[in-house]
């Protein structure tokens, strides 16, 4: 079966899990609304509070809407499959999905790494911070990560989508590359080269550019005399590493284990925990840890309640 003759994919899920399924669903569909509840307001705080325009929270409005968009493309098959009863999607809407999961997946990969690049010049170099993480620095450190995602993912995507099939069900919630990569009739060298270069390029070296960071910002603290600049210092670390941990603990066991090392029902779970969970906590993580944010949030809640009374 080639490419060009399927219109349109199955999507199993976890229907061999009935009740599992529609408890999934419910809980999936929450932790949706909390997503675009939570990153809404952290994005929208970060835009309206003067002393939240920084670079870190310029890379944070990026995440938060990211984060938007990954869920959403994650989620909304299951919902449109529970919903109209249909585990079916054209072509077109699976490449698409598939190309937004991949997209947004890579480039919060290399957004993360740039969140620790800046959080290593604002605790070793802070005096040398406004010059080097200035305005346009940002905005190419930025538009560099999604011009790169953005690209990886279609390489990956098109290449995919042109393998012979010898089926068109696909063993998953979400049409996600690895269970659609298994319909593939023959192994192609190209693709395994492919989705092994992009792995690497977005997997292990921004995780090691992280470590590098992340080292140097430890020695720096320890150096530190002040026992309150060293937890103000470790404040300002820790909801980034927390996320970091979360995001890239899942997305490695993921795409770097062996093929045969777990089932495709572990796979799923997997899927569902860094596509729902993680974008999900992160908003969570970053107010938690955050004395501005939290102030910033009181702030505009405050504000709110004071016009409602006038």
């Amino acid at each position: 079966m080639n490419w060009s003759t399927v219109t349109e994919f199955t999507l199993e899920g976890f229907s061999q899990y009935p009740k599992l399924e529609i408890i999934l669903f419910v809980l999936c569909l929450l932790m949706y609304l909390v997503t675009l509840l939570g990153n809404s307001i952290l994005i929208t705080i970060s835009i309206l509070n003067l002393h939240l325009r920084t670079p870190m929270y310029f890379f944070l409005i990026n995440l938060a809407f990211m984060d938007i968009c990954y869920t959403t493309s994650s989620i909304t098959p299951m919902v449109v499959k529970f919903i109209t009863k249909r585990n079916t999607i054209p072509f077109t809407g699976c490449a698409l999905q598939m190309y937004l999961s991949l997209a947004m997946g890579s480039t919060e990969c290399l957004l993360l790494a740039m969140m620790a690049y800046d959080r290593y010049i604002a605790i070793c170099h802070p005096l040398r911070y406004p010059i080097m993480m200035n305005k346009s620095v940002c905005l190419q450190m930025a538009a560099g990560s999604w011009i790169i995602g953005c690209l990886t993912a279609l390489l990956e995507t098109s290449s995919a989508l042109q393998l012979p099939l010898c089926g068109s069900s696909i063993n998953h919630f979400t049409c996600e590359i690895l269970a659609l990569l298994k319909l593939a009739c023959t192994s192609s060298f190209t693709m395994d080269m492919i989705m092994l270069v992009v792995s690497v390029l977005l997997l292990p070296i921004p995780m090691l550019l992280i470590c590098i960071s992340y080292s140097f910002i430890l020695f720096t603290i320890l150096r530190i005399n002040s026992a309150d600049g060293r937890s103000k210092a470790f404040s300002t670390c820790s909801a980034h590493l927390t996320v970091v941990t979360l995001y890239y603990g899942t997305a490695l066991s993921m795409y770097l284990k062996p093929s045969s090392a777990d089932s495709q029902e572990t796979d799923k779970f997997i899927t569902l925990f860094y596509g729902v969970v993680t974008p999900m906590l992160n908003p969570i993580i970053y107010s938690l840890r955050n004395k501005e944010v939290k102030g910033a949030i009181k702030k505009l809640l405050n504000r709110n309640v004071f016009s409602k009374r006038l």
